[in-house]
C-alpha cells in the first residue's frame, strides 16, 4: 500500500467515524414548546415553556465546566459557566434567561439532553422564602425515537457533579416542574 492509499483510507475512516457521532446527536437549533405542569400543596399550576438550543457545547467549554465543578464545586462552575456565550435560551410567561451548558446524551431509548441557565427562571412559592445559592435554572429532557419530550425544570436550583464528571441536579429551591411535549 502506497503511503497516499494509506492517507485516503486513515481520512475516509475519520470522516466516517465523525459522521457516525454527528449522526447520532440531536439536529440543532432546536425550538421546542413544552407543557410544564408543577403542584404545590393544593395548588396545581399548568403553562408552556419554550426552550431554544442553537448548538451544544464545544468540547473544550464543556471541559472548563465541569473541570471547574468537579474540582471547585458549586461556586466555581457559577464562575466559569457566567463567562461562556448563551447558546440557547429557556422563556416561561415572556420571562427569559440564556442557556450557557448545553450537553446531549445517547440512551437505549433516546437521548438526554440537560441544560443550564446562569440565572434562576422562577422561585415557586413565597418569595420571601426564596434561597440564596439557588442560582441556576436546570433542565432535563429525554427526547424518544419518535420526538416525543418528558422532562423536569428545576427553576431556581444548584448542580454537583455526577460519578462521570457531568452536571446533575444538587438540589432546587421549591418544586421540579414536570415538562412534557404534548398534554397527557
Amino acid at each position: 500500500m502506497t503511503r497516499a492509499s494509506a492517507l485516503v483510507f486513515a481520512t475516509a475512516g475519520w470522516l466516517a467515524a465523525t459522521t457516525a457521532a454527528l449522526a447520532g446527536a440531536g439536529d440543532y437549533p432546536l425550538v421546542q414548546a413544552l407543557e410544564a405542569r408543577v403542584t404545590l400543596g393544593d395548588t396545581s399550576i399548568t403553562s408552556k415553556v419554550t426552550v431554544s438550543v442553537d448548538r451544544l457545547m464545544e468540547e473544550n467549554r464543556l471541559k472548563r465546566v465541569t473541570d471547574a465543578l468537579k474540582h471547585g464545586g458549586y461556586p466555581n462552575f457559577f464562575t466559569a459557566l457566567r463567562m461562556l456565550p448563551p447558546i440557547g435560551w429557556v422563556e416561561v410567561n415572556k420571562r427569559r434567561v440564556e442557556l450557557r451548558y448545553a450537553r446531549e446524551d445517547q440512551r437505549p431509548s433516546g437521548r438526554r439532553l440537560i441544560l443550564v441557565a446562569d440565572k434562576p427562571m422562577f422561585f415557586l412559592g413565597d418569595p420571601a422564602k426564596a434561597k440564596p445559592g439557588f442560582e441556576l435554572t436546570v433542565i432535563e429532557l429525554n427526547i424518544d425515537a419518535k420526538g416525543a419530550i418528558t422532562g423536569s425544570m428545576a427553576g431556581a436550583a444548584r448542580v454537583k457533579p455526577s460519578l462521570e464528571g457531568d452536571v446533575i441536579l444538587e438540589d432546587y429551591a421549591e418544586a421540579l416542574v414536570t415538562l412534557s411535549s404534548s398534554p397527557r
